[in-house]
């Protein structure tokens, strides 16, 4: 056995990432029925497939267009034209002063985010220690072990507010929205992971503001947002500028094997990204850029996510809610608002079991979920809630969810009884 550096067993040890991760290889692999609830896989939408395999043909057809998809490295910051098509798209859609300067591809959002997170916040070279804020706890599952150094996040939990109809929803505690001396920088997803939440732009204003009083950029993890794949049911704003660093994903429009992220900044953000991808990868892949130009500058693109994505995942989400609210009639389930996303996040107050036993029994009788106990990494305080909320995903096949839910039910009120 070889003894691995501090790096190596850091990275190689069981986390939160790699349990969700290792969940959808298990049940890829399982030879009895699974209930995939778990994980972030997109669906699988037969007209926006037929898109990607009309390209794939395209591509094959033409050696100039293989070549970029597949012959040659790309740029490090990413297939230039790719570039120029996001930074036409931002600049027309939204009216931002976007070039390709202002843009950078990385493999995939998450190897952005361990960059992002570890060239802004970590020990310092004068001595120093600086973390990152998430100021609405609970937040994405991914950015909890991304540091190098151990004490790379802060958070602040949101305030809930219940609703009459069943829904409850989190809230950024303006009152108390304060940023740490040591802060490098502040970082949100919207639609948030595992909510799906939805800040206001009014929001993200005051977290703007409050970054810019400490002189550190503010992190907007867009995956499931705007521009595409748009999967904000109801708030169509969006929100950048110079201060802003803007992470986009190509994974959620059907395309999560293509590994293909997206950064939006100033140039000085852009130029760093560029010389850690030459270092760390030489270059990120050209698969999916030369895939999806054409798509975006003609705006089929658009169209796709417009009529085809964000419809299919709305209608998923009532089916899933409806199904939830029949089979938990006699339990004390609490949803959050679904302003965005393919997530459902169940509260369920006073639960006796924590949300990591719950996960234990679901996943004994084949139904993977994730416990909510993942999502706020660097809470300062404890916070029974989390122990009482689990995430589901009801982007896979409908038979499948639904039977997931029943079983979901049947545990649940178990342990209640």
């Amino acid at each position: 056995m070889f003894r691995p550096s501090d790096f190596g067993a850091r990275y190689t040890r069981r986390t939160a990432a790699a349990e969700l991760m290792l969940d959808l290889a298990d049940a890829m692999a399982a030879s009895a029925p699974v209930y995939m609830l778990g994980g972030g896989n997109p669906a699988r939408i037969p007209e926006v497939e037929a898109v990607y395999m009309r390209r794939l043909t395209e591509i094959a057809a033409d050696p100039a267009q293989f070549g970029r998809f597949a012959g040659q490295y790309s740029d490090p910051a990413g297939d230039p034209g790719f570039r120029d098509a996001v930074a036409t798209a931002l600049h027309d859609e939204f009216g931002w002063r976007i070039e390709r300067c202002n843009v950078a591809l990385t493999a995939g959002s998450q190897l952005g985010f361990f960059f992002l997170f570890n060239w802004l916040s970590g020990p310092q070279r004068d001595g120093s220690h600086r973390r990152l804020l998430l100021p609405l706890a609970p937040e994405y599952i991914g950015y909890a072990d991304l540091g190098v150094a151990e004490g790379m996040l802060c958070s602040r939990p949101a305030r809930i507010e219940r609703e009459a109809d069943g829904f409850f929803k989190y809230r950024l505690d303006t009152e108390n929205l304060t940023a740490p001396q040591d802060v490098a920088a502040i970082c949100v997803s919207r639609p948030t992971n595992p909510s799906g939440n939805v800040l206001a732009i009014a929001e993200l204003e005051q977290l703007d503001t409050v970054a810019r009083d400490r002189g550190v950029p503010l992190v907007i993890d867009a995956a499931y947002g705007l521009p595409f794949p748009g999967l904000q049911f109801e708030d169509g704003a969006a929100f950048w500028n110079d201060n802003v660093i803007l992470c986009l994903s190509l994974s959620k429009l059907g395309l999560p094997g293509a590994r293909t992220g997206i950064v939006v900044a100033q140039q000085s953000v852009i130029e760093a990204i560029t010389a850690f991808n030459a270092t760390a990868a030489l270059a990120p892949a050209g698969t999916a850029a030369t895939m999806v130009e054409p798509l975006l500058r003609s705006g089929e693109l658009a169209r796709l996510c417009r009529e085809v994505v964000r419809p299919h995942y709305a209608a998923r989400c009532r089916q899933a809610i409806d199904w939830l609210r029949a089979a938990c009639t006699d339990l004390p389930l609490v949803i959050h608002r679904p302003e965005g996303a393919f997530f459902l996040w169940l509260w369920f107050p006073g639960l006796p079991v924590t949300s990591a036993e719950l996960y234990r029994r679901l996943k004994a009788r084949g139904v993977y979920v994730i416990s909510g106990h993942h999502f706020f990494p660097g809470l300062e305080t404890d916070w029974s809630h989390r122990d009482e909320c689990i995430r589901i995903n009801y982007s896979q096949a409908p038979d499948s969810v639904a039977r997931g839910i029943e079983i979901l039910a049947e545990e649940v009120r178990r342990a209640y009884a």
